[in-house]
């Protein structure tokens, strides 16, 4: 392991911020969105892109032609990172406002799924819409050629995991306010485009 590496491999600011396995999971399971990192010809490149944990390992898909994803099916190290903001941390004076999170970075290669890239597609939509998995038809051969499936495996020494939680700390002034404002995600009723009553697994998501 080389220096770098080993470097990684550690927070350095703020140790005790550090989270376990669990956490790391819970965050990759509630979290949609993350941001996939490598280099191409020298030169950084990172696009967010939607994903799933399932077990031991970050699914991910894109078009056949995107040529850096090619690049990192073909080995290239990587990094995938992932946040959510869950506070605004309020302090009596800017230098202490803060913020509640969670985050994570996974590095790794990336695996070309090829033997079952079909049941790996309906993990990354049963995240985003738990059960329209069972409402519609399957993958067809064409739709699964067209589309790049890879995995990141989630190993031993290869992730970090960090969170902050609770109050600011103590203020100056006792008589000035401070607090935190809570953050969440929520969704909004669903806007018809076709059709007369969204499906079951679109009204749960929206019901939250």
């Amino acid at each position: 392991m080389s220096r770098v590496t080993a470097e990684l491999d550690r927070l350095h600011r703020k140790p005790e911020r550090g989270g376990d396995r669990a956490v790391l999971d819970a965050l990759l399971d509630e979290v949609m969105v993350g941001t996939l990192s490598t280099v191409v010809d020298g030169l950084p490149w990172s696009v967010p892109m939607l994903f799933a944990r399932d077990g031991d390992r970050i699914v991910l898909h894109g078009s056949t032609g995107a040529g850096a994803l090619r690049h990192v099916a073909e080995g290239a190290s990587v990094t995938f990172t992932v946040f959510a903001l869950e506070g605004i941390v309020v302090a009596d004076s800017l230098f202490d406002h803060s913020a509640n999170y969670r985050s994570a970075v996974v590095r790794g290669t990336l695996e070309p799924v090829r033997d079952d890239a079909a049941s790996a597609l309906n993990v990354l939509s049963d995240k985003l819409i738990p059960g329209r998995v069972t409402e519609v038809r399957g993958h067809t051969r064409k739709e699964v050629a067209a589309t790049t499936t890879l995995v990141l495996p989630i190993l031993d020494g290869q992730w970090i995991a960090k969170a902050r939680s609770g109050p600011p700390g103590a203020p100056e002034d006792a008589s000035a306010w401070t607090g935190v404002v809570p953050v969440r995600t929520v969704y909004d009723p669903p806007i018809t485009a076709t059709g007369d009553t969204p499906p079951e697994s679109v009204r749960r998501l929206a019901r939250g």
